[in-house]
């Protein structure tokens, strides 16, 4: 199959779309034929993909439930339906457990775990009556493995995890497969919130694993889009490793 228009003339929605995989994701959907709606809460986002063919944004807390009814009503009214959805907004702080308020923990579960939720509810309720479908959640290494200092993000990731497996087995009757991306370290944005060096934190991690580097937002795109397509057709409930062996290593690379 031509990779090139493996989605051509599918309509998707990504959330956290402004920067990093979120945004890489969106370029290369559209680039591939799709029909987007891209979302973030950051209102920078109208700014990213101003006057792009095909793609229309939508500005919004992935947390409220308003928002995944509204994103998903704008999908469908815009384009006429839905086939794709990208659960990629995520967030993170780094506190141990015994240090964390009860609103840093909320925060985290409603973003990364509630969000994709409602989205994936709101999705699957559009994807019945064409029996068809394709939900992609971001996930992380975090999904297996305990990392001192983000508890919240790690049981996030781990219910991310279990939801794509239970939405996957209860939605492939109607046609719609569920599958997520466990990303390992990716240059991207996410830690630039509390930290100023964020991008080069990541990189820097990233020679941890076997591959020796993190990765670039694009190369997890081509992860998604390959799980949105029909080229992964016989998917259901997988979580896709792209995590350049971090998470088949055990103890420190040996050289």
């Amino acid at each position: 199959m031509n990779t090139i228009n493996e989605v051509k003339d599918k309509v998707a929605i990504v959330t956290g779309a402004a920067s990093g995989i979120g945004r890489a994701t969106v370029e290369l959907l559209h680039e591939r034929g799709a029909l987007v709606v891209a979302e973030d809460i950051n209102p920078a986002l109208n700014d990213v993909f101003k006057d792009q063919d095909r793609i229309v944004t939508f500005v919004g807390d992935v947390a409220n439930e308003e928002t995944a009814q509204s994103v998903v009503a704008l999908a469908t009214k815009r384009f006429g339906k839905l086939d794709i959805l990208v659960n990629n907004a995520a967030t993170i702080i780094y506190k141990r457990a015994v240090d964390m308020t009860l609103e840093e923990w909320n925060r985290i579960l409603s973003v990364n775990l509630t969000g994709v939720f409602l989205h994936s509810r709101e999705a699957v309720r559009a994807m019945i009556p064409n029996k068809s479908g394709a939900i992609v959640n971001i996930g992380s290494y975090a999904c297996f493995f305990g990392f001192p200092g983000i508890a919240a993000y790690c049981a996030s990731k781990g219910g991310l995890a279990q939801l794509t497996r239970v939405l996957a087995v209860e939605n492939i009757q109607h046609g719609i497969r569920v599958n997520a991306v466990g990303a390992g370290d990716v240059v991207t944005n996410l830690l630039n919130h509390f930290m100023p060096n964020g991008p080069e934190f990541l990189a820097q991690h990233g020679k941890n694993a076997p591959i020796g580097r993190a990765a670039q937002p694009e190369e997890i795109a081509e992860v998604v889009s390959f799980l949105a397509s029909e080229r992964a057709s016989f998917l259901v409930g997988s979580i896709v490793m792209a995590d350049g062996g971090y998470s088949v290593q055990v103890g420190p690379t040996v050289t």
